[in-house]
């Protein structure tokens, strides 16, 4: 994965909880968790799952979620 972000932050998802339309999905990092919400579709083309690891990449005020490859 190449991204300008700097803050990257690998961990593995702990929860993946779809709304109406957006999803919290809980990355554990260093024993800490961080909460991105991202839409239902972006879970979907990801595949995103519980216990699969992941990046939180954060850029401002955003949080998004990247997988290598």
């Amino acid at each position: 994965m190449k991204i300008s972000a700097r803050n990257r932050l690998k961990g593995r998802i702990v929860e993946v909880r779809k709304g109406a339309t957006t999803a919290h999905v809980r990355l554990e990092v260093g024993g800490t968790v961080v909460t991105a919400s991202i839409t239902n579709e972006a879970v979907d083309e990801l595949g995103l799952k519980a216990g699969q690891e992941a990046y939180a990449i954060v850029k401002a005020s955003d949080v998004m979620i990247g997988l290598d490859g």
